[in-house]
């Protein structure tokens, strides 16, 4: 068995075409079946149903090739962590990032990142919280930008900072009055919140038992889909909504005016990078983790007289 055999199994796997696949392997197709059936011969197992077309991966021949995946990839990690030893830093850093930070945090790190390190290549996807944690945990992503703790033993939590929440008010609400509010002081009835699966909207209902006073005013539904459709919420239909402290500081002179401030301790929600505990790329994690917290206020990194509000 050799890594060879194991890119052309993923390469079958991929394009479900033998022809196409030795292509895409840069040898002939004579060479990649044979290679393949001494493969299947070796491991006794069939991995391909050869009589269809497609090519039909067989169902012992999927965890083959979902582990010959899993293998190619530490290998490219090996290779990238002795390059990053020798003071290379280059290679391929797949990041996932919540919906919630990614318009407010990726503009301000991302230029300036790519510039110092110009032989990394970035590939970033907006992902919700669960779908992070599930491709960390199968290596389809090396790093997750989300909100902590998760209290996952599989997992690495590096705290990056700890954003504030902020209210986001109409003017005919009562808080409009108040330079600093109280979680009590909103009226649940009027309080626009992000759809369901999103961190954040579980956060702010776990924000001093907001999760209690909204079981009793079951008549409330809606749920929007971002934090921008959330202030727009406010400002075309009154109410409140509450923001993180990246995209509060995102708004204008004139929508600056309609924040309103919790009373310390105030809340906050904690922002980590995370990986997987057997991920081995640790320099440029932290190289990324350094380029970030270049960005971020210095009141921000530390959990001084704030509450971290639990995500669960």
């Amino acid at each position: 068995m050799n890594f060879q055999q194991l890119e052309y199994i993923v390469a079958v796997d991929t394009y479900r075409h033998f022809a196409t696949a030795a292509e895409k392997c840069f040898v002939t197709q004579p060479t990649l079946s044979m290679m393949i059936h001494k493969l299947e011969e070796e491991l006794g197992a069939k991995i391909f149903d050869r009589s269809r077309q497609p090519v039909v991966t067989t169902e012992l021949g999927k965890p083959i090739v979902e582990q010959a995946r899993v293998i190619l990839k530490e290998t490219t990690h090996l290779r990238e962590l002795v390059r990053e030893r020798q003071g290379t830093i280059a290679g391929e850093l797949k990041v996932g990032i919540i919906p919630t930070l990614a318009p407010y945090l990726l503009p301000l790190f991302i230029k300036s990142f790519l510039k110092k390190y110009p032989l990394v290549r970035l590939v970033i996807t907006e992902l919700r919280t669960e779908s992070i944690v599930e491709q960390l945990k199968s290596g389809a992503l090396d790093v997750g930008i989300l909100v902590t703790p998760l209290g996952d033993a599989q997992l690495t939590e590096l705290p990056l900072f700890y954003e504030e929440f902020v209210v986001y008010t109409a003017k005919n609400e009562a808080i409009w009055e108040k330079k600093y509010v109280l979680a009590e002081d909103i009226d649940v009835r009027h309080l626009w919140l992000m759809e369901e699966g999103h961190c954040m909207r579980s956060q702010i209902l776990n924000l001093c038992e907001l999760r209690k006073q909204m079981s009793d005013h079951d008549n409330f539904h809606y749920e929007a889909g971002s934090i921008e459709t959330l202030i727009k919420m406010v400002e075309a239909n009154a109410g409140v909504t509450i923001l993180p402290e990246l995209a509060a500081r995102d708004l204008g002179a004139r929508q600056q005016k309609n924040l309103r401030y919790f009373r310390q301790p105030a809340p906050v929600r904690e922002v980590s990078l995370v990986i997987h505990r057997h991920y081995v790329r640790r320099k440029l994690v932290e190289m990324l983790k350094t380029e970030i917290l270049r960005f971020i206020p210095e009141g921000m990194r530390e959990p001084k007289k704030r509450e971290v509000v639990q995500i669960g």
